[in-house]
């Protein structure tokens, strides 16, 4: 008798919360007040409200993400390029923590396919991913106008809620598979991820919202408190 082969593992993490103890998106905007490319009191009125319904799972990501893109878009690519590499420096880097790099790395030396999933836009997560060595990023894509440049608008599926499964389920078929064809795990923070969460064979509730936490203990879900002082990073699961 010959075995079957073994499915395609798929190790799924979500950013913000997740991977990261903040959320880049929000830190971005905080950090374009502080090199001045936004005023400090109305930027972080509608900033903190546009969180407060993400939060909520109330967020209407397309008027987010015309906000969140603006002085971006103003300033253009050059500018826009070098404030980031100074965002990575001085905001992201340092808090990339071990734990997290740990727990991706024993996911890629078991062969399983890592995918950062995350519902922050491209422009502020590609060199994140970059920098936690996943090569491969479902975010909100963002469409560009006649110039090349970002037009505040989203390209496709924005990477949200119902989103990431989409995305996710347009992943899977341009490689001609389907979700019966992998094992698949998600790990993610917050309640917004309830449905990639319930759709993937393994979820873990990773750092999670009083929400999501009581949520997974209702489903028998794992939780994962990475960053806490006595965390264990989890094995991935058996094929």
């Amino acid at each position: 008798m010959t075995s079957e082969p073994r499915r395609l593992r798929l190790a799924l993490f979500d950013l913000d919360h997740t991977l990261l103890p903040l959320d880049s998106d929000y830190e971005w905007g905080e950090f374009t007040i502080r090199i001045g490319w936004n005023d400090p009191v109305e930027f972080a009125r509608r900033n903190d409200a546009f969180y407060a319904d993400y939060q909520a799972g109330t967020l209407d990501v397309h008027d987010y993400v015309r906000f969140a893109t603006e002085a971006v878009r103003a300033r253009g690519p050059e500018a826009a390029a070098a404030a980031h590499q100074q965002f990575m420096r001085d905001v992201i880097t340092p808090a990339i923590k071990p734990q997290a790099l740990s727990l991706i790395r024993q996911h890629q030396a078991a062969g399983d396919e890592v995918l950062i999933v995350t519902a922050t836009n491209e422009f502020v997560t590609t060199p994140i991913a970059q920098a936690l060595g996943v090569p491969q990023l479902l975010s909100v894509q963002l469409a560009r106008d006649a110039s090349g440049w970002y037009s505040g608008e989203i390209d496709g599926i924005p990477t949200m809620r119902e989103g990431k499964v989409r995305r996710m389920e347009q992943w899977l078929a341009e490689r001609q598979l389907a979700w019966s064809d992998v094992e698949s795990t998600f790990y993610s923070d917050s309640m917004n991820d309830v449905p990639l969460l319930e759709k993937v064979n393994h979820p873990v509730a990773t750092n999670p919202d009083a929400r999501l936490r009581t949520l997974a203990q209702q489903r028998g879900w794992r939780i994962l408190d990475l960053f806490a002082a006595d965390a264990q990073t989890p094995a991935p699961p058996a094929a």
